[in-house]
């Protein structure tokens, strides 16, 4: 059987690169559903404060047009400007995720967390295959991460940790691997590794260590559990413990 021509493999290997980029995994359909909802609740929020605020505006013309005098061609002229100053304050500003940050104290963790879903979503198709799998595990772990961490306050070193991880490094490195040139991104560094291995090995070490601190704060709350259901033990084991000092 006569070998194809080495063009044809590469065609073929890139084919199947970009199919594994674009074909969804349930880590990665979860991730974007989730986006979307968030997407889609900003919305019905900015859309139901402009309709209040147009509501507020049409009761207070007619109003002013009844009980003062008639509102004339320049009373329109004004509440056309109003009525378009109201949809494009609407428009613009509550964008929620559409509008990154910059990360600071006064962030909430929340936003830090849904943020990052946020980039991972919208970023994951322009990553190789095996940097897709692994922004996909990442994604799996934020809601229960982002649970975890509303617990805590934003100075938390563990929380500081976190946030400094989702909020700035790893965002970092995904768009300084897209600002590589593709046509380069197979030359090696100086530890012999090509940019798609240097980011893969880059998301491999952000995983561990969000897992590592999901990990700690659960260990947070099986230890006051351990604690609480020792207390009670010992105080309510003995009957005559009951009616002891608390």
């Amino acid at each position: 059987m006569a070998r194809q021509p080495r063009s044809v493999d590469q065609a073929i290997a890139r084919f199947d690169q970009v199919a594994a980029r674009l074909d969804g995994s349930p880590q990665a359909n979860a991730a974007r559903r989730r986006h979307y909802g968030r997407m889609a609740g900003s919305l019905g929020k900015r859309l139901g404060g402009m309709g209040i605020a147009l509501g507020a505006l049409i009761i207070a013309t007619l109003v002013f047009s009844q009980l003062v005098a008639p509102i004339g061609l320049g009373g329109l002229f004004v509440i056309i400007l109003l009525t378009l100053g109201v949809v494009g304050f609407f428009s613009f500003a509550g964008g929620g995720d559409a509008k990154p940050v910059e990360l600071s104290d006064e962030v909430p963790t929340r936003r830090v967390v849904q943020q990052l879903e946020t980039l991972l979503v919208r970023e994951r198709p322009a990553l190789p295959a095996p940097a897709a799998r692994r922004v996909d595990a990442i994604s799996a772990s934020l809601p229960l991460l982002e649970h975890q961490l509303a617990e805590l306050p934003a100075l938390d070193p563990l929380a500081q940790d976190a946030r400094r991880l989702m909020g700035k490094h790893l965002p970092e490195l995904i768009q300084r691997y897209e600002s590589v040139p593709a046509a380069y991104r197979a030359e090696r560094d100086g530890e012999g590794l090509t940019v798609d291995e240097r980011l893969i090995t880059g998301l491999d070490a952000a995983q561990t260590a969000l897992a590592g601190i999901g990990a700690r704060l659960a260990q947070t709350k099986r230890d006051a559990l351990e604690s609480q259901g020792r207390f009670i033990e010992s105080r309510y084991k003995d009957p005559g413990g009951i009616g002891g000092p608390e």
